[in-house]
């Protein structure tokens, strides 16, 4: 079983992802498959990916509106307040 986070939106400017990049996470390490972790969304993905893998239903942890996805963004606020921009991911539970 493995967790997909493929970008689903940039707001603003990210330095490191477009929209279809993805991060997979597998048991418990990051594949090889997937783009490179930023250190900003990366402990927001984290918190998520465990209990997305352990069966937690994302409409009822606030993160969708249907049960198969969820969507979460990364911490960075972007413009006014950074330079930057807000990723959001929509991630899902995979079976292998």
């Amino acid at each position: 079983m493995r967790v997909i986070f493929e970008v689903a939106e940039v707001k603003g400017t990210c330095p490191l992802y477009r929209p279809g990049d993805r991060i997979v996470i597998e048991e418990f390490w990051i594949s090889e498959e997937s783009a490179r972790p930023c250190i900003h969304a990366l402990p927001t993905l984290l918190h998520y990916a465990l209990a997305l893998k352990e069966g937690a239903d994302p409409v009822k942890l606030g993160l969708s509106r249907k049960e198969e996805v969820a969507f979460i963004h990364c911490p960075d606020p972007g413009p006014p307040y950074t330079p930057g921009g807000s990723v959001i991911f929509k991630a899902w539970v995979e079976e292998r």
